[in-house]
C-alpha cells in the first residue's frame, strides 16, 4: 500500500461507501488512515456520542473536510445518557467550515440558541429537522439570515414553529429549491404563500398538511395572480384543501414543467384541476393518487372527485409517463367497491402512455380483464397489486403473458391461489416476486417463480 499512486488509494476510498468498511481500511495502515481522515465528507452519528461534546470534538478534529453531517438520536431514552445541545451546533460551526448539508433528528435538547449558532455556517445549502420539538420559527430565521444559500428545507413534525417570517426571508432571498413541510400542525398551507417571489427558483415542493388544523379561509390568502412556479418539477400534497379558484388549487393550474404529482387525501380536487394540469405539463413522468372517495363533501359541500375524465386527459396529454400508483382509502366509513376510476379509464392510460410502474392498492374496478389487458403493455417493468380482491388465479396467469415485466408484487389479494403463479414456475420470466399477506399462496407456490422471492405471511394461511 506504500508504493501505491495517490490517485489509486484516493480511488480505493472512494469505492468504500460504508461507515465500518472505511473505519476498517484506516487501520490497515498509517498511509490510509491519513488518506480516509482527509476524504471523510459525511459523518452520522447520535445515541454513540458520549460524552456528548467530548466526543463531537474529537471527530471534527480528525475529519476536517466534513461537508454533510446527521445528528440521529431516534430510539433515545434518558438512561443512554445526555443528548446533544446548543454546544454541540457551537462546535460543529467552529470545527466544520465546509458544511453544506445538516440533519437534526429527534434533538430535543437543542434550542433556537442552538440554531443561532449555525448562522455562521455560510456555505450551509441544505438544512433538516425532524422531530425537534424546542426549535420555533425565531431559531429558522436566524438561520436563513446568516446562511443565504439555503436552497434545500425540510421540516417534518417540527410542532412549534409557529410563525413564517423565515418563509418570507427565504422568497426574499430567491434560493430556495426545494422544500418539504410535514406534520407541523402551525404551518398551515395558506402560509405558503408567504413565500412569494420565491416560488419561481422552488423546484420540489412537499406539503403535508394536519386535518384537526385545516381551515378553508386559509385560502382567502393566496393571491393566485402571482404565484409563478414555472420551474416546480416535483409537487406533493398531502391532506390538503384544493377548493376552486383558490389556495393550493392554483399551483395545478399553474405548473408548467411538473414532472412528479403526489395528491394524498387532498379535498376537493377536480377533474378540471387535472385536465388544466396535463394540458400545460406534459412533461409529467410520475403520478400518484391515493384517493378520499366522496370525501369532499364533508368539508366542502361539494360532492367532487376524480373520474376517468382526469385518467383520460393524462392519457392524451402526457406522452411521457412512465409511472402510475393509484390507491384508494380503505375504512368502514368508505367502502373499498366505491371507485371513480373504471377499469376502461385505467386502461386507456396503460396502453396510451409509456407506463413502465404500476401500482394499483384497493382498486375493486382492477380485475381479470384488466390483467388480461396488460398482456400489450410493452413499457410495463413492475407490477404491484395491493389488496384487488377482483383478481383471481385466471387474471394472475396472464402475468406470464407481459412482453417485459421483472417485478411482480402481491398484496393482501385474498382471492389468488397457487394456481396462479404456475404459469411463471421455470419460466425465468420474472426477476424479482414479492408475496404478502395472501392467505392463499403457499410458500412452496412461489418457489422456483423467479430469480429472487420474498415471502411473508402475517394473515391466517388455509395451509
Amino acid at each position: 500500500m506504500e508504493d501505491l499512486p495517490d490517485h489509486l488509494v484516493w480511488e480505493i476510498l472512494d469505492r468504500l461507501k460504508e461507515t465500518v468498511d472505511r473505519n476498517s481500511t484506516s487501520l490497515a495502515c498509517k498511509r490510509l488512515h491519513k488518506f480516509e481522515r482527509e476524504q471523510r465528507e459525511v459523518l452520522k452519528v447520535g445515541l454513540g456520542l458520549h460524552p456528548v461534546n467530548e466526543a463531537l470534538t474529537s471527530l471534527c478534529n480528525r475529519f476536517t473536510n466534513l461537508k454533510k453531517v446527521e445528528i440521529n438520536y431516534n430510539d433515545y431514552w434518558s438512561e443512554l445518557g445526555k443528548q446533544m445541545d446548543d454546544q454541540g451546533l457551537l462546535i460543529l460551526s467552529q470545527y466544520c467550515p465546509s458544511l453544506v448539508d445538516l440533519t437534526l433528528s429527534h434533538c430535543n435538547s437543542i434550542t433556537d440558541a442552538g440554531v443561532r449558532h449555525l448562522a455562521s455556517c455560510r456555505k450551509l445549502v441544505a438544512f433538516r429537522l425532524d422531530y425537534t420539538s424546542r426549535i420555533t420559527g425565531r431559531g429558522l430565521f436566524f438561520l436563513v439570515v446568516g446562511c443565504k444559500n439555503i436552497a434545500t428545507l425540510h421540516l417534518t413534525r417540527c410542532s412549534n414553529v409557529n410563525s413564517v417570517e423565515w418563509l418570507e426571508y427565504l422568497g426574499m432571498l430567491g434560493t430556495l429549491e426545494d422544500l418539504s413541510i410535514k406534520n407541523c400542525k402551525a404551518i398551515r398551507e395558506g402560509y405558503l404563500n408567504k413565500l412569494g417571489p420565491g416560488w419561481q427558483k422552488l423546484k420540489r415542493l412537499q406539503f403535508e398538511a394536519d386535518f384537526s388544523s385545516a381551515n378553508v379561509n386559509d385560502l382567502d390568502v393566496w393571491k393566485g395572480n402571482w404565484i409563478s412556479c414555472e420551474n416546480l418539477r416535483e409537487l406533493s400534497l398531502v391532506n390538503c384543501i384544493v377548493s376552486p379558484g383558490r389556495g393550493l388549487s392554483w399551483l395545478l393550474d399553474n405548473c408548467r414543467a411538473l414532472e412528479k404529482l403526489y395528491l394524498h387525501m387532498c379535498i376537493g380536487v377536480r377533474d378540471s384541476d387535472i385536465v388544466n394540469l396535463t394540458q400545460k405539463s406534459n412533461n409529467l413522468r410520475s403520478i400518484s393518487l391515493h384517493l378520499p372517495s366522496d370525501f369532499s363533501r364533508f368539508f366542502l359541500n361539494i360532492p367532487l372527485r376524480l373520474t376517468d375524465e382526469s385518467l383520460k386527459a393524462i392519457a392524451h396529454n402526457c406522452s411521457m409517463l412512465e409511472s402510475v400508483k393509484i390507491s384508494y382509502l380503505d375504512g368502514d366509513h368508505f367502502p373499498s367497491s366505491f371507485s371513480s376510476f373504471n377499469l376502461s379509464g385505467i386502461l386507456t392510460l396503460i396502453q396510451m402512455c409509456p407506463v413502465r410502474v404500476l401500482i394499483l392498492d384497493h382498486v375493486s374496478t382492477f380485475n381479470d380483464n384488466g390483467m388480461e389487458a396488460l398482456c400489450s403493455a410493452h413499457f410495463l417493468q413492475t407490477l404491484e397489486l395491493v389488496r384487488c380482491q377482483a383478481i383471481s388465479d385466471e387474471g394472475l396467469q396472464f402475468v406470464a403473458q407481459f412482453p417485459h415485466l421483472s417485478f411482480l408484487m402481491l398484496v393482501k389479494c385474498l382471492v389468488v391461489t397457487d394456481d396462479g403463479l404456475k404459469p411463471l414456475v421455470g419460466s425465468h420470466k420474472l426477476e424479482r416476486l414479492t408475496v404478502e399477506d395472501c392467505p392463499q399462496i403457499s410458500e412452496r407456490g412461489v418457489e422456483g417463480t423467479a430469480r429472487f422471492v420474498s415471502y411473508k405471511q402475517d394473515l391466517p394461511s388455509i395451509y
